[in-house]
């Protein structure tokens, strides 16, 4: 009995992925290539372009990010920075997708284009939860994404030393009322 082509497709595409993941977990984005994905995965390096395009499309297509983000709303209005830069923090040293993301998103169209669209579709929400005037949640949450994406792009990229050094405690106390500030503060 043969495969039906979109059993086939399902199947290729299925490979594909688990073949990518892997190898941009073991290699890195750079030196992840389609015939080395494609390889693993037993498939054509033709079959990867024709599903994914480019190798920027595959890994948008394997970096799925939740951000898990906490439910701004039940908490007690002064307390949203600390438990954003919190939770960040988590979410950076336990998610080498983060990571990766983020190296690719500063070098590449596809990788920012997939950023943003993890910040726009997840962090808009958060800020429009607790923000003093709706008009201004996007000016709001790009902001904070100023500072979260800084903060993981010296931490745990570029890693600069005096960033790297200092403690969990220390992070958010230096970014903590500049993220309240950015939400909840009045505009200026």
């Amino acid at each position: 009995m043969n495969e039906t082509p979109r059993r086939r497709s399902d199947s290729t595409r299925t490979a594909i992925l688990t073949a990518a993941r892997e190898r941009f977990a073991a290699d890195g984005y750079e030196r992840a290539t389609i015939r080395a994905i494609a390889k693993d995965a037993s498939i054509d390096p033709s079959m990867v372009m024709r599903y994914y395009g480019s190798k920027e499309g595959l890994f948008a297509a394997v970096v799925a990010v939740d951000l898990r983000l906490p439910d701004l709303a039940a908490l007690p209005r002064h307390d949203v920075g600390r438990v954003l830069v919190s939770h960040f923090l988590t979410m950076w040293e336990q998610n080498e997708v983060l990571t990766a993301l983020l190296r690719v998103g500063v070098t590449n169209p596809a990788g920012a284009e997939r950023t943003q669209g993890i910040f726009r579709d997840q962090l808009l929400p958060v800020a429009r939860q607790v923000c003093p005037d709706p008009e201004q949640a996007a000016v709001r949450a790009g902001l904070m994404a100023t500072q979260l994406l800084g903060l993981g792009l010296t931490r745990y990229v570029l890693r600069f030393p005096p960033v790297v050094a200092l403690t969990r405690e220390e992070v958010v106390a230096w970014l903590a009322p500049t993220l309240q500030r950015y939400l909840t503060a009045p505009s200026p």
